[in-house]
């Protein structure tokens, strides 16, 4: 099932998504806060890796398109890194420096946290940011992510949102 919005398509990651978004992931400017890819079969081992989670968690990180040409753009969504899971379940992504600052990390993020709280259930969702990754800081507060403390292990800021229940009777 794809989902989507005026300008994007999220779908479940395809092999044949490999090659394109390997070519962000190696990318310095792509991914300067985050992992960089060694080469393709890593790229490729850590893609599949996460995509596997879906038969598991019923949730994992998509393929981003854009909607007007299909081209692939980014990747992200939610996850429990399967390299490190002690972290709880997180919203991670990248996007091809050419599609920055036209709102897509938002829209993903907003997609992201409407099925994780309201569809799935899920009683909070953590995020991650490089302290001087400013664009993404603002993308994660205007959704709604609390800043919650420096994680040393990491070398990144926290963030979190939490699902509140009304309790009534």
């Amino acid at each position: 099932m794809n989902l989507e919005t005026e300008s994007l398509v999220f779908r479940q990651f395809k092999r044949d998504d490999v090659v394109p978004l390997y070519e962000i992931q190696c990318d310095q400017e792509s991914m300067q806060y985050t992992y960089v890819a060694k080469s393709l079969d890593d790229s490729r081992s850590r893609l599949i890796a996460y995509a596997e989670q879906f038969e598991r968690l019923g949730y994992a990180p998509w393929t981003v398109l854009l909607k007007s040409n299909l081209k692939i753009i980014g990747w992200g969504g939610l996850n429990i890194d399967p390299f490190d899971p002690g972290w709880g379940t997180e919203i991670a992504y990248f996007f091809h420096p050419d599609y920055w600052g036209k709102g897509y990390a938002t829209q993903l993020v907003q997609i992201a946290l409407n099925i994780g709280l309201n569809e799935l259930g899920l009683s909070e969702i953590n995020a991650y940011a490089h302290k001087d990754n400013i664009a993404s800081i603002r993308v994660l507060e205007k959704c709604g992510f609390l800043f919650q403390r420096f994680e040393p292990k990491l070398g990144r800021n926290h963030y979190r949102i939490k699902s509140w229940k009304l309790k009534t009777g």
